[in-house]
């Protein structure tokens, strides 16, 4: 029996919920990392971002999502990540259950560009960031992700791009999901 909420898309709990790598991450074995744009996605009740003190974008209940671009990510990686973040079901109905989407519940998102989400710590003692995109990529795909997700009806805050932010969050369950866009690599 496939975990809940499992549909075939790269989606993974933290909690370890797959049986194995390959339902975590078609290809991972043969690729030897994962590929497409990748986000760590909090249900919260409150989250904020902070700038040398200043806070730089604040939401109520929502998610914050914690973005990372890879080299091989396009536009199209992006607008699929927003529109499956936006449509996921990882709020509660009145019956208690995962049914409502953020679009269905109301509520905001608090994007944070992370690239460490692509720090490979297979080798070695220090993370090889050799999969990240460069900076110019990243933040124009960071901010493509924003954008289509407030086009699909979301309220976006962001952090600042390359800045040192400081994130506060209250994690609402906890309830928090892996995401990845599917594959642009060939």
């Amino acid at each position: 029996m496939e975990p809940m909420g499992w549909t075939g898309d790269r989606v993974s709990t933290l909690d370890g919920g797959r049986s194995s790598l390959q339902e975590v991450a078609p290809g991972l074995a043969a690729q030897g990392t994962l590929s497409g744009m990748r986000a760590v996605i909090q249900r919260v009740t409150y989250a904020k971002v902070q700038v040398e003190g200043t806070v730089r974008g604040e939401i109520g209940p929502g998610v914050l999502v914690l973005l990372g671009v890879s080299r091989t990510d396009t536009a199209e990686n992006a607008d699929s990540l927003a529109a499956k973040i936006v449509n996921l079901r990882m709020f509660s109905d009145p019956q208690g259950k995962m049914n409502r989407s953020l679009l269905d519940s109301g509520g905001a998102m608090l994007a944070v560009s992370q690239f460490t989400l692509y720090g490979d710590c297979r080798k070695g003692r220090r993370p090889s960031f050799d999969d990240a995109a460069p900076a110019g990529q990243a933040r124009e795909l960071y901010e493509h992700f924003a954008e289509a997700s407030r086009r699909l009806g979301v309220r976006v805050e962001t952090g600042v791009f390359q800045a040192d932010m400081a994130v506060t969050l209250v994690n609402d369950g906890p309830v928090t999901l892996i995401v990845e866009s599917p594959s642009s690599r060939g």
